[in-house]
């Protein structure tokens, strides 16, 4: 997982950053790593004036070296996935000082886009899901009817690098409408805590 890193100190310098004119949105990331075309990254955006840190997908457009005489710093301009609208308009609208700022995470959501299934309550019935951010304390999952906050659920899901899937014990915490269903998860036997840090891990480093 390519994860580019932009630390903006102030809302001026994220809207000297952002792109505008790209259809979607996207962002001139400064970065010396030489990128391809087309190349898929995450872009892992740190503000002041963000409850948390905002990690979004998307993929290189171009990417320039420094200039050193002509103070031109060397980066990539990334476009911002289509799926990704929801976290774009959050953090355009928190910076533009349209909607107040959520309560602080404990952990950062990894943004991940991955097929899982995902049981319901009592059911032995599994339901495809997509798995699309996952922390060490919780996730968010699509493509699902989502059930009652506070059912208890159960999500398959197979760590990158193995073939088997593991159970991951969880309950539902709120709904976001199209962007998916909130969900907690349990700790129910001493090693669940390190098992989901190791799995977050595995992730990242996909």
């Amino acid at each position: 997982m390519n994860i580019l890193r932009v630390r903006c100190q102030s809302a001026e310098e994220f809207r000297s950053l952002y792109q505008s004119d790209i259809a979607g949105g996207g962002i001139f990331v400064p970065t010396t790593r030489q990128l391809e075309q087309g190349t898929p990254v995450v872009v892992e955006l740190v503000c002041k004036l963000l409850p948390n840190r905002v990690l979004i997908r998307g993929s290189v457009v171009s990417w320039r070296p420094a200039l050193p005489r002509l103070r031109v710093r060397a980066g990539a301009v990334v476009h911002f996935d289509p799926d990704e609208a929801v976290k774009r308009d959050f953090v355009l609208e928190t910076l533009g000082g349209k909607r107040r700022p959520t309560p602080r995470r404990k952990h950062t959501r990894i943004p991940v886009g991955l097929e899982v299934k995902m049981r319901v309550g009592q059911s032995p019935e599994a339901h495809p899901a997509e798995l699309r951010e996952i922390s060490v304390s919780g996730a968010l999952v699509h493509g699902v009817p989502p059930p009652p906050i506070g059912t208890d659920v159960v999500l398959e899901i197979v760590p990158p690098g193995a073939l088997a899937a593991m159970d991951i014990s969880g309950r539902v915490l709120y709904h976001a409408g199209e962007e998916g269903t909130g969900i907690k998860f349990l700790f129910r036997e001493g090693g669940g805590s390190r098992r989901l840090r190791e799995l977050v891990r595995r992730f990242k480093q996909s």
